[in-house]
């Protein structure tokens, strides 16, 4: 075998079972976009080009699977009346949280909110993520959730880009007649969003103050018909029994979390559906950290993503979310960082394609200036970020 590229004399964290599968004084070997070979060093192919890495990390390019990227405007003003001790429902009551952000984004052009979201995915980037998913949801009219998912088929960031329509609330003004609002997602917005392929996947954001169980249910059961995947915004502030709906429909992940049953972690377990958690939203929001060792001994696979959002959580990179994981919410190094590789992809439907390193899968890689896993946690506040390389491309000048 001859390949384009070996990666050789590093620390390969592989990531292809549920362990970080280190191999010490290993190499990865590239040809066009995929990676062909890895394992020792010693037994490495022959290449074209051969990079000594002196013994540094080497691990799976990141997979965030939870944003909210493309967006107009911010909430910096949020922020300052959360640290004075708002909760995230009396600013939603005040005209703030989602509502605040549909102004700007529904008067952004299409060039402007292209040109934020490619700012955004490419610090994502630097910070070692190749794939991202990105949930349209900040204008809430049909044609206009439509135009945000084409925006972000227009990125051009060179990171891998997972779209999700979001159902993320009911449009103020349609709050008279939110039953008729309901049904044109489902029999209109839906199905034009698998028509045009515009989307993998759909969400719901199904909780107090959003929606309700049975429009989860309806929305949800629309976006399988239409032979989406789903996923859903769940138990953020009250267990409406999502984590059962999402279990009962197959879905790809539960996200956030704060408040789930046992019954709904068995059923999550029973079903395989991902729990994404969302540190920096739950730290900032000040809310109870979700059930993580009730997770763990149920065996339900953890990812962790970002959040990024304007309201709650305005952070494009994973390093922070790995501290946050580590410390607050109590994981262990080993599942942090399987939560942003082989658990972030599964969770946006791309297990045998993403977050490990293997043969056939994308050569989507990150290395390290460290050699030690627990140290990209350990310092949040530094980017160990080498350099980046997205389907066998060196991104990292780019």
């Amino acid at each position: 075998m001859t390949a384009d590229l070996v990666l050789r004399n590093a620390r390969v964290m592989t990531c292809s079972d549920d362990a970080l599968g280190m191999i010490d004084h290993g190499a990865v070997a590239i040809r066009g976009e995929q990676i062909v070979w890895v394992g020792s060093d010693a037994d490495a192919p022959d290449a074209a080009i051969v990079e000594d890495l002196h013994g540094a990390l080497v691990t799976p390019g990141l997979v965030d699977c939870h944003t909210h990227a493309i967006f107009a405007g911010d909430r910096a003003n949020e922020f300052a009346m959360r640290a004075r001790g708002a909760t995230y429902l009396e600013i939603a009551a005040a005209g703030g949280g989602i509502a605040a952000t549909l102004g700007p984004t529904r008067a952004a052009t299409d060039d402007q909110l292209v040109r934020l979201l490619d700012q955004r995915l490419r610090a994502a980037r630097a910070g070692g993520t190749t794939t991202i998913e990105v949930k349209s949801g900040y204008d809430l009219t049909l044609d206009g959730e439509l135009r945000l998912l084409r925006c972000v088929r227009a990125s051009t960031s060179g990171v891998r880009v997972v779209p999700t329509l979001l159902v993320h609330l009911v449009p103020p003004e349609r709050n008279a007649d939110r039953d008729a609002y309901v049904r044109e997602v489902c029999t209109t917005l839906v199905p034009r969003a698998a028509d045009d392929k515009l989307a993998a996947s759909v969400d719901i954001y199904c909780d107090e103050g959003a929606y309700t169980l049975a429009e989860a249910r309806a929305v949800l059961g629309a976006a399988k018909a239409a032979g989406l995947a789903t996923r859903a915004h769940v138990g953020q502030f009250a267990d409406l029994g999502g984590a059962e709906l999402l279990a009962e429909l197959g879905a790809l992940s539960g996200d956030h979390l704060e408040q789930v049953s046992d019954a709904g972690i068995a059923a999550m377990a029973a079903s395989g559906v991902v729990a994404v958690m969302l540190p920096g939203a739950c730290v900032q929001l000040r809310l109870p950290v979700p059930p993580v060792a009730k997770f763990r001994a149920a065996k339900v696979p953890m990812a962790i993503a970002t959040d990024l959002n304007p309201g709650s959580s305005y952070c494009e990179t994973l390093g922070v979310q790995l501290w946050l994981a580590t410390t607050h919410f109590g994981m262990t190094v080993e599942e942090a960082w399987l939560g942003v590789t082989r658990h972030g992809a599964r969770a946006v439907g791309l297990a045998n394609d993403a977050g490990v390193i293997r043969a056939g899968v994308r050569a989507d890689l990150v290395t390290w200036t460290t050699s030690e896993p627990g140290e990209v946690p350990y310092r949040y506040g530094a980017n160990l970020v080498g350099r980046v390389w997205i389907a066998g491309i060196d991104m990292t000048a780019k």
